[in-house]
């Protein structure tokens, strides 16, 4: 169970990357001159959907890892002080629901929104500032000992 999660979770990070990079993409582009169209509103919900389904495989996986047990085996104050129990324990699963707040909450803001340029920006903003906070709390292979491979 534990390593379909996994591979379901590391696959599913590319989806997520690429779809909120792409809204934001398409909201930079068109922020000045363009027309919010049925293709933003579909990229930014795709985006947000994606998202969400990564942060419930994020979590499902996060009570049965073998890290996050080691880590609370150890206890609090240990687990605090070693870099890597730190960051499967506390950081990155914190980084990951702010990101996804973050894109939310740009999601929200934009269908509230009444003019395009004004949902344009809010996307670009919100989807650009959780995307850099996913972005850092990823464990990209080439990330000491916390690399996972790129699938």
């Amino acid at each position: 169970m534990y390593e379909i999660l996994l591979r379901s979770h590391s696959g599913l990070r590319w989806i997520v990357l690429i779809l909120v990079l792409g809204a934001i993409i398409r909201a930079l582009t068109n922020m000045s001159s363009g027309k919010f169209t049925a293709l933003d509103d579909k990229l930014s919900l795709f985006s947000l959907i994606s998202a969400h389904i990564q942060l419930l495989l994020g979590l499902g996986l996060y009570f049965i890892s073998p890290f996050v047990k080691a880590a609370m085996e150890m206890g609090m104050g240990a687990a605090m002080k070693d870099s890597v129990m730190r960051f499967w324990l506390v950081e990155h699963i914190f980084g990951m629901v702010i990101g996804i707040a973050l894109i939310t909450i740009g999601r929200i803001a934009a269908k509230k929104a009444t003019d395009d340029k004004t949902k344009f920006k809010k996307i670009a903003f919100y989807f650009g500032v959780g995307l850099l906070i996913i972005l850092a709390t990823i464990p990209w292979p080439f990330r000491e000992v916390l690399g996972r491979g790129w699938f």
